[in-house]
Formats: structure tokens, sequence, C-alpha cells
């Protein structure tokens, strides 16, 4: 099944009148050949002159500080694109995560609000000790990048622990999964790496850990994964794991949960405004998996 041209050209209209800078960039980029130049200005919108980047780059605060989620999200956005150099890297990036590198070696996945701005209620109680969901994507694009830097050594150290620490925990998080796939894609501990990509493979496909039913309203979003949160193209590592038919049965559910003004839906968001932003983000996300698997009508 494809998303006809009609339907597509719905996304692409709710995308360009609804959604930020950063996804109309990205759209932009995908689909319209745009530039990664313009998808580099949108992102350093979010940028702090401390080098963080915060200003609600991720949709659940409109607090403008720095936090290494968002500085994460930063460079894997500039990573899609292939605006980052090793320059820019360590020039750029990592004077602040070093400046908020813990004793344990790693960085935090999210800092407590210092000021009273709007945000998501686990923003306020958020544990600010070393994350691997942070940590080891940045040390799989300074690997991917050819950087060697004294940093990486005890943060090296410190992911291997947590990932045998916390196993199988927030494997059902498709946003977490990647993350720590990304170090083990790189990591230049090929042994360890290929164990720990055989027990996420196990995992995923344990069960309780992907959403069966589809008329579930949270389908796909956080917690509540299908196939293609994992296998997002035909040549993820991942999508080995799904059978043909699986993968053709998602695409076919995904296409059918688009909204009548050409969205895909989430039900994030602390106001009509935020609702918007993360539809706008659910929406590029979707387009960009169908178009990977050739199932758009353009």
């Amino acid at each position: 099944m494809k998303l006809s041209k009609d339907k597509y050209l719905k996304a692409r209209d709710f995308i360009i009148t609804n959604a930020r800078m950063i996804e109309r960039r990205l759209f932009d980029f995908h689909f319209n050949n745009g530039t990664m130049v313009g998808v580099f200005h949108a992102v350093y919108a979010y940028r702090n002159t401390d080098g963080g980047f915060g200003h609600g780059m991720e949709p659940d605060t409109a607090s403008p500080e720095s936090q290494p989620l968002f500085s994460i999200m930063a460079l894997e956005t500039l990573d899609e694109v292939g605006y980052l150099t090793k320059e820019l890297i360590l020039s750029d990036f990592m004077p602040y995560f070093e400046s908020i590198t813990t004793e344990k070696g790693g960085i935090p996945w999210m800092f407590r609000p210092k000021n009273n701005y709007p945000c998501e209620e686990h923003f306020k109680t958020v544990k600010e000790w070393a994350a691997v969901s942070t940590t080891a994507p940045l040390l799989g694009i300074l690997e991917k990048y050819h950087i060697d830097i004294p940093w990486m050594e005890k943060a090296e150290q410190f992911v291997w622990d947590e990932i045998q620490r916390i196993q199988e925990k927030h494997v059902f998080c498709h946003l977490c999964t990647p993350r720590r796939l990304q170090f083990l894609q790189y990591t230049k501990n090929t042994a360890k790496a290929e164990k720990a990509i055989n027990d996420l493979k196990n995992w995923i496909l344990a069960i309780g850990v992907l959403c069966k039913d589809t008329q579930d309203e949270g389908w796909g979003l956080y917690g509540k994964p299908h196939s293609l949160n994992y296998a997002t193209t035909p040549e993820h590592i991942f999508t080995s794991l799904f059978s043909k038919e699986t993968i053709e049965a998602d695409i076919t559910t995904l296409i059918s949960k688009q909204k009548e003004d050409g969205r895909w839906d989430t039900w994030y968001g602390l106001s009509e405004g935020m609702k918007l932003e993360w539809a706008g983000i659910q929406t590029l996300w979707t387009l960009k998996v169908l178009k990977n698997y050739d199932c758009i009508e353009l």
C-alpha cells in the first residue's frame, strides 16, 4: 500500500502551515532537495551561549535552558542531513558536553528546570545523573567522525557498565534504543557490541514490547511501538527481525492513521500550539519512513 499523492500533499501542507521551522526545513531537505544549510540555521536557533541547546527543542518544555538531551538532538539532526564535521563537533559541542560530564564519566539525560517556565511534570522530577541514552549516542557520533579525545575513555566505560546494568530496560522506547545502537555500531569493541546488539534484537521481539493492538490510540507512540519504530528503513539492522507481512501490515495501518487535515497525531503537548509542534514532528517522521519504503506516490 502507498500513501496517495493527494494525502501526501495534505501532509506536506500540514507541515508547512503548522510545524516548527526545524521540521519545515527538514521536510524541505528530504522532499524538495532543500539545503542542509537551512537545517543548520534552524537547529542553531535553539543554541545558547554556553554551547548547549534549549528553547523547547523538544516541545515538552518552553524553557530556554540548555539541556543535554536537546544538545544530542541537535547533533543527531545535523548528522541526519550530513552537516556535521569533526571540527564542528569539537568546537561547538564538546565544550558543553565536557562541562556537564558527571564523576561517572557520562552526561545526564536532562536537568531539572531552574526557572518557572511551563514544562511537563517529568522534567521537574528528573534524576540528574549520567544516562546511557545521551552518553551512548554522543560516543557513537565521536567514533563515526573518527574523533579520539581523552573524554571518551571514561565515558565508554560508563556506557558499557550501564548497558550491563539496565539490560532490557527502555528497549520499549524506540527513541532510546537507536541511541544505544548508535554507539554499538561504531564502537571499536566489536565483540561486546555484537553481543549487545543481539541482546537488543531478542528484547525487541520479547512479549509485551511491540504494541499488537492497532486500534490503540497510542499505537506507534511512546511506550507502544510497532515494527517501523525500530525498522525505519529496509536496510536497518533491525528490519530482519520482522517478516515482510508484518512490515507491510504496519505500513498499511500507519497510512490509515492519517487525520483529515494531513497530520499524524500524538497525545503530547502542554498547549494547542505544542500539540501542533508534536504533530509536525510525528508527521515528518511518518513521511520519512514511508519514503524509505517507497510507499508514497510522489
